[in-house]
Order: structure tokens, then sequence, then C-alpha cells
């Protein structure tokens, strides 16, 4: 296949243009300009979600056949309703996912709807049920659409939250409760029960033409708790009643997780753990329930299914090792994922985010560790590649700094993966250097563009992220108790990390230093109590510090018990919480966090910073009102790099 050559240069600029401090973190820290893109079943529109002010964003539509120049359709402000994204129910219309985060007393709880409107904004329509005011109590889940061609144009089928109501005289009057399925018309609002509510469930999959054919229920122990699995049950093609398909353990990892059904070949599509690794494979939706390995490897989890349209058609897999590979099943895909490789030669992560409902035109995303990202519409019948919209425009004549695989050893003498950057143009010695371990614990870093690592390297320091031991995505082995019950393991492989710049030459001992995000603030804190003269500064955004208080927080979860295993018990309590060891870090620190974060609580970085004065130790805590996890605001983003940079700098 020959494409038509691009006009347009991709991000790289030169390096000699110097940026001040509020223009670097301005321009590392914007939110991205294009997200949650889709393509339109007849491939001539696109829809995305851009960043307005705060953390409030935007719906663009773009009519590719009239313009090149995408309208406003929609806006939330942000406080407290955000947009997630939105997907195409027919060629004219839209459903969005809009949700937030709302206070009620110390608690904050989560909500969420989908909406519908037209391409250009008009006749929105509420999609999710409204809960009436005799509702017994509040459930705040808006659901989810599960299928975008159930033969009707303009419907969709819809998970969807039930709760029981009472009358005047206390006696139930409804008694529907959990999550169900309807069919809902995105024009008019009116429903169907196609799947009865039920109190435990909590997922269910179509095979993408309509037809419901899995569904997963929590399994609850004797309390009403979560015991941390899930059993999933398959209807027939072409049946009614449900049959046993597989128990997911979804703490350990066992057992097979379904995630999609392919129409035409009757089987599910998912992940079992084999040999210790996540491994892909299909299961047929028939009473024998034959299952097949698809793709394995003996070094990473197979993690990523790639899946293309509105039909969700699965067209291959991915894993990543030192960097993201893609193996592509569908032959036709994979001549066309190769031809396009070879025109964004300089952009060598390639992902189909969507396709026509004819599979004629692709909505690609395409970026580097040095590129981060551009959006493109090919077109296969006229083999043409148009530009969209790059992801971060504000980057555009920044120099960014290639990513190097790399492996260290450990204190034992285990290799450990990891990724270093170091800043455009440097010799890569006696520089100042910061390890940024990553959030998770179930998480691992990957190659390709970051901006907190870019944006160090601008500012002139070399930064390494390792995939630490009780890392995800490289087996149970190196996962081991996950990062908080291994914490001794996990903490000391981060700090093995400083050391190893150190004897290297790339660090300059006194200059090496540490920033964490999430689980990473926590690595940040814990490695300074493991080690207290090896990291000079400690930077610590949304981290844990107390793992008491952490299960503490947990109590009302419906997950309870699932995160109370997880955390673990026992004298690693006390020994692995740096809030309960504060005595023994000598650094300075400075902690940033949401004040609405639900997934960290405020109070973790708050029990820190007071027990870090109690013990004379010097600390700075910046609270960020109205703000989550993810600082979702480009200021915010902005005012944390900055004062990170010139903290870590020694200013």
């Amino acid at each position: 296949m020959r494409l038509v050559a691009l006009s347009v240069a991709i991000l790289m600029a030169s390096a000699t243009s110097a940026q001040s401090v509020e223009d670097a973190a301005k321009a590392f820290g914007s939110r991205e300009a294009m997200g949650a893109a889709a393509l339109s079943p007849d491939g001539t529109k696109i829809a995305f979600v851009g960043p307005s002010t705060g953390q409030g964003s935007f719906l663009y539509t773009l009519d590719t056949a009239v313009s090149t120049v995408p309208k406003i359709a929609l806006k939330t402000s942000g406080n407290p309703e955000r947009l997630y994204g939105c997907e195409w129910v027919s060629n004219t219309r839209l459903a969005c996912l809009i949700g937030g985060l709302q206070a009620r007393g110390e608690d904050i709880y989560g909500f969420s709807s989908v909406v519908a409107l037209d391409a250009d904004g008009r006749n929105l329509k509420l999609l999710s049920r409204r809960q009436e005011e005799n509702a017994l109590y509040s459930d705040f889940r808006g659901g989810g659409i599960i299928d975008y061609s159930p033969g009707d144009d303009m419907s969709v089928l819809m998970m969807r939250a039930y709760v029981p109501e009472a009358n005047v005289n206390s006696l139930i009057s409804k008694t529907d409760q959990g999550m169900g399925v309807d069919l809902v018309n995105s024009l008019t609002g009116a429903s169907k029960r196609v799947e009865t509510p039920r109190t435990n469930a909590t997922e269910f999959i179509t095979d993408g033409h309509g037809n419901v054919r899995i569904t997963g229920l929590v399994v609850q122990n004797a309390v009403g708790y979560a015991a941390g699995k899930v059993d999933y049950r398959f209807r027939p093609k072409g049946g009614r009643d449900w049959q046993a398909l597989s128990t997911y353990d979804y703490e350990g990892g066992a057992g097979f997780n379904p995630y999609t059904v392919d129409y035409a070949k009757d089987i599910a599509y998912g992940f079992r753990k084999i040999d210790g690794r996540q491994a892909l494979v299909s299961v047929a939706l028939t009473p024998d329930k034959t299952e097949t390995i698809i793709l394995q490897r003996p070094d990473v989890d197979v993690d990523g299914l790639m899946r293309i349209g509105r039909h969700n058609r699965v067209v291959g897999a991915s894993f990543a090792t030192e960097k993201r590979q893609t193996v592509y099943f569908d032959p036709d895909i994979k001549k066309l994922v190769t031809s396009l490789g070879k025109v964004l030669a300089g952009q060598p992560l390639i992902e189909i985010v969507d396709a026509s409902d004819d599979e004629t035109k692709f909505l690609i995303w395409s970026g580097s560790d040095t590129a981060p990202g551009t959006y493109y519409l090919f077109d296969r019948t006229a083999k043409k590649l148009q530009p969209i919209q790059p992801v971060r425009p504000q980057l555009a004549s920044t120099p960014l700094s290639p990513v190097k695989p790399i492996r260290y050893p450990a204190a034992d003498g285990t290799m450990i993966p990891a990724y270093l950057t170091l800043p455009p143009g440097s010799d890569g010695k006696n520089l100042p250097a910061i390890v940024i371990p990553h959030g998770g614990p179930s998480s691992r870093d990957e190659w390709g563009f970051d901006f907190l690592p870019q944006y160090f390297a601008n500012r002139g320091f070399a930064v390494i992220q390792p995939n630490f031991r009780g890392s995800s995505g490289y087996g149970d082995a190196w996962y081991q108790q996950n990062g908080f019950q291994s914490w001794r393991t996990s903490i000391g492989d981060v700090a093995q990390a400083g050391r190893w710049l150190v004897s290297n030459g790339t660090a300059n001992p006194e200059k090496l230093t540490i920033f964490g995000w999430s689980y990473g603030g926590y690595a940040a804190l814990q490695a300074s109590v493991l080690d207290p003269s090896l990291f000079k500064r400690v930077v610590a955004v949304a981290p844990v510090t107390d793992l008491a208080n952490l299960k503490r927080d947990a109590r009302n979860s419906f997950n309870r018990r699932v995160e109370e295993r997880f955390i673990g018990s026992g004298p690693q309590i006390a020994e692995g919480s740096p809030a309960q060891n504060a005595v023994s870090i000598t650094a300075p620190v400075l902690m940033f966090h949401g004040d609405m974060d639900v997934n960290v609580s405020i109070r973790q970085s708050r029990i820190m910073a007071e027990k870090l004065k109690a013990a004379g130790k010097r600390v700075e805590l910046i609270e960020y009102p109205g703000l989550e996890h993810s600082l979702v605001d480009s200021a915010v983003r902005a005012d944390m790099l900055k004062k990170s940079a010139a903290f870590l700098s020694g200013q």
C-alpha cells in the first residue's frame, strides 16, 4: 500500500530555543489538546475532548468533508461536572459520559451520567435514569453504554442503575435495584428493559450487534462485602438462559476474565494467567467452553486487546517489553499499520483509535518518546493520511529528549528494567538527577512521551523511571505481594536506581533527588526512610503515607475486605509507613495534594506534614482546593511543575 506523503512537520523543534521557567512549566503542564476521540460510523466526522479553563472541557466535532476547523458542541465547567468522552450513536448524534466529584461532610463521592446530543450541540437528552425523591437510597452511578449497534440508528444498549422506591405509606412500590440493561432511544429517552437489574451485577458484555452475551456478578461474603471474585455467566447464541462461564479472582488474577465477544466466531476474548503471566485466550460460548491460547509471552504479560469500530472487532493484542508491541491477527490491518509505520517513521507507536463501519476510514494516533502524539484520519480507498490535531501543540517548538530503556542491578543482583531520560544535548555526566517511581503500585512505566520526565529533563535533570519489583506487567514472580506488602524489596529497588545513577557518573551525588505521585509519592518518602542520606530532596504528589489510615479509609467501601488484604497487616503496617517513621527522614520534603482526592485522601499528606513538623523536619504541603488525584488543571500542573523544579534544584 502506498500512501500520500504528509505535508506536516511533526513536533520536533530547534534545540537552540531556550524557554523561561514559566513558559516551560506552562507548556509541559498543559492538558492534552485532543483526547477521547471517536469517528462517526460513515467516517466523515470526528468528536474529541479538549481543555477549557480549570478542570473544564470542550466537546469538539469536526466534519472533515466540509471543514478543517472543529466546532464546539458542548462545554463542561469541571466544577463539578467533567466531560470524559463521547461516542457516535449515529452519523449525527453522540452520547457522552459526564461525571465528577462532590463532597458531603468529610466524605467525597463520585457521580456520573450519560447524555446524548446532536453533533452541533442541540437536542441534549439525559440517558441515565433519574432517581426519584422517594428513592430509598442514593446511587450516583450513571451507568454506561455497552453497545452502539443494537439495530436502531438512534438507540443504544445501556447498563443503568436502579434504586427501589417507597410510597407515602413507606411500602415498597418499586423493588428493582442494582444494575440492569435497557435499550434507550438517544433522541427521546424512551427505554425498554433488556436485562433485569441485579444488586451484584457489575458488568454486561455484548457481541457488538445488540445482544447481551455475558454478565459478571460480584461474589459477596456473608456480611455483604465483595469477596474479591466475579462470577461470569454466558448466554448461548439465540438463547436466554445463563450458563456458568468462569470465576475470576481479581485479587490474584486467577481465572478467565472476559473482555469482549466475537459475533461471527461465537467466542469470548479475555485474559488468563498461564505460568504466572497474563495471556490472551478465547473461550467458545457453547456448552463445551473450548479454550484456546491466542497469545502469550515468556517474559511479560499480554495486557492489551486491540478492537476497532462500533462492533469492537478484535484485530490484535499488545504487550510491553522495553517498548510496547502489537501483534495483529487480521492480515489487512497488519498490512495497513505496516504501511503507516513507513510514513510515520519518527512515530513508531501507532494506534488505531476508531474505524468507520465499513473500515475504509480510520482514526489514527501516532507518537514516540520525543513526539507527544498526533491524530490523523486515514482514507484507505484514497490512500490519504490527513493530520487532524497534535496532542500537545504547546511543545511544538520545545526540544524533547530520547528515552532510553536500561537495566540496573538491584542490591541482590536482580536486573531492574527502567527508562533513562537525559537533558537535551547533555553528555550525561555529573548531572542533577531525579528518580521517579511510578504510581499504582499495580502499574508500570512504558517507553513513550511522559510530560513529567520530559519537563525535568528540559530543566536540566537526568531522570530514571524504575519498574521496580512490585510493578505489574512482568508476571507474578516480579509482582511479589505488591508494592505495599513487599515494600522492602520495592523501595529497595527504587533507592538502588539512585545509587546506580551515582555509581556510573550520571548523577552528582549532592544533587540526587526523588519525585513521586500517588504510590510513587509513597515510594519517594519511604525510600528516604530506608536510606536518609541518599536523596537530598523529596517531592511527593498525593502520596500514601500511613498504611493504617489507608485501611481505615477503606472501612466503608464495598471492596473493604479486598483493599484490607491488599494493604496487608502485621509489623509492615507501621514499618512501611513513612508517616510513622518521619523522624528518620533528613531531606527537605515538598508535597502537593488536591482536597477532592478520592484515590488517596488528603489526610495522608496532612498526617505526613504533621509528623515531619513534630520531628523538627523541613516540610511544605501545598493544597489545591477542588482538585482530585490527577490534578487535571493546566494552571495547577504548571504551578506544581515550576515549584517542584525550583525545590529539587535547591532553591
